[in-house]
This record gives structure tokens, C-alpha cells and sequence, in this order.
């Protein structure tokens, strides 16, 4: 490689909560000589990291700023409440938005939900992060609703979680920029879409080995041999065809 020669290298964005970690392992099983690193980046600044030029694709929360971005979506999450565990709605399997009109809903700064109308009461300042609003939730100031990856991210042992339904709900979209469409953002959107190896657009298929004729099958040579035994009144075993000692002749008369 000249010192003009640049290796290949494929950076990927992804946002909290979101686990790239099958398709990364997917990555370095077709590419591994192209190396592919990681970078965790906050929701509300995925796009500009892209835009940016950062990262040549990432996992990021819809919507998406079509004008230059390209995007595809891929899952929906399920919307939770945070809640301590000794909390009343705890005892329930499912927590509706009118459950929460009497309690204090946390609304932090990287909130990635997009509500109408927030339920429940406003708190009076705004937490900085998520992170910093279930440290909230756990000193019993409020509750919070958030997808439910974030949950797990920051899962507590006092802590726990329930359903929302009737909550908006966040998607989760693999995006790149729209005019840095590389081989290798192709590469990646087919792995994410599921295109196996040799798809028309994964990564081109090794050169095709010369077909080989096809060697006829051990019972369908038997069978020609025996038909050309027959046919020559050859024995298919190596005789002549008639019993063992030879031809047999006219008897000779006796004297």
C-alpha cells in the first residue's frame, strides 16, 4: 500500500438504547477486512454527526430530515413508564396515560418522544438526561416515560417498568446521508435488510469455477454396461454367455 492509499474503514452512529451488536457481528463475518467502528452519539445529535460527515451511516429515532438524509425504518418500541417498585401502578400490567394525570412526569432535555399532550403534572425544571431523570424516578420525585430500550439501559434494582399504550412510540431508522451513498453504506443496508451474501446488491459474489461435466451415476453406468452385455451376448460378469468350458460342438460319431 502507497502512502496515497487509504485502508477502508466503515463508522457507524448509533443512538441510546439501540443494540447494533447482530449486525456488526454480521459485518465482520462478510467484510472483515474493512474494519468497522462504533460510535454512541446522543439522539438529538445523530444528525449532525451524519450531516457532518462523522459517521457513514447510523441508527437513529425518527423523524428523519428527508432533505438530505436518507432513511429506512426498521422496529417500533414499545413506550414505558419508570417507576419504583413499591409505586401503585406497579401492580399493573398495563399503565394508561389517564393512570399518570395525578403523578409528577419527568420531561428531560433528550426526550425522544414526540407527545401532543405530555400527562400528568409538569415538573418544575427539566432534567439535562434521561439518565439524570431515572436518578429522579429512584428518589421518588416522579415517574418517567420513555422506549423501552432506555428502560433497560438504565434498569435499577429499586426500580422497575410497565407498558404504555396509549403513548406516542419511537422508531428506530438505520440513516446515512443521502449523497454519501458509498459501496460500503450499500454493504451495510443489505446486511441490516437481511440480503444474504450473495445478493445482487451484497458484496459480489466470488468469480464462478467452470461448470465440470457431470459424471453419470454409478447405477446409471451399471445399467449401460449391462444393456451392451446383452446386446454383444457378452456375460456383464466377463463370461461368453453360455456355461463355463467353451463352445459346445456337434458330438462326434463313434467309430
Amino acid at each position: 500500500m502507497t502512502g496515497s492509499e487509504v485502508s477502508p474503514l466503515f463508522r457507524l452512529a448509533y443512538v441510546p438504547g439501540v443494540m447494533p451488536t447482530k449486525w456488526v457481528r454480521i459485518w465482520n463475518e462478510r467484510l472483515p477486512e474493512v474494519p468497522l467502528t462504533l460510535l454512541g452519539v446522543p439522539a438529538a445529535e445523530a444528525f449532525d454527526v451524519l450531516r457532518g460527515g462523522g459517521a457513514d451511516a447510523g441508527f437513529v429515532r425518527l423523524p428523519v430530515d428527508r432533505t438530505d438524509l436518507s432513511a429506512i425504518p426498521l422496529y417500533t418500541e414499545t413506550t414505558v413508564v419508570v417507576i419504583p417498585k413499591d409505586h401503585h401502578v406497579a401492580a399493573l400490567d398495563e399503565v394508561s396515560t389517564e393512570d399518570l394525570a395525578d403523578e409528577l412526569v419527568l420531561d428531560p432535555l433528550d426526550d425522544t418522544l414526540v407527545w401532543e399532550r405530555r400527562p400528568g403534572l409538569p415538573a418544575n425544571e427539566r432534567p439535562a438526561t434521561t439518565a439524570d431523570a431515572v436518578e429522579l424516578v429512584a428518589a421518588g420525585v416522579g415517574v418517567l416515560v420513555v422506549p423501552q430500550s432506555l428502560a433497560r439501559l438504565h434498569h435499577r434494582k429499586d426500580l422497575t417498568f410497565r407498558p404504555v399504550p396509549d403513548a406516542p412510540q419511537s422508531r428506530v431508522a438505520l440513516s446515512w446521508p443521502e449523497d454519501a451513498t458509498t459501496d460500503l453504506v450499500e454493504q451495510f443496508i443489505g446486511i441490516v435488510r437481511g440480503r444474504t451474501v450473495n445478493s445482487t446488491r451484497g458484496r459480489p459474489p466470488a468469480e464462478a469455477e467452470p461448470k465440470r461435466k457431470k459424471r453419470p451415476a454409478a447405477g446409471a453406468a451399471a445399467q449401460r454396461k449391462s444393456a451392451a452385455g446383452k446386446s454383444t451376448g457378452k456375460n456383464p460378469r466377463g463370461g461368453s454367455g453360455g456355461p463355463k468350458g467353451g463352445k459346445r460342438g456337434k458330438p462326434r460319431r463313434r467309430p
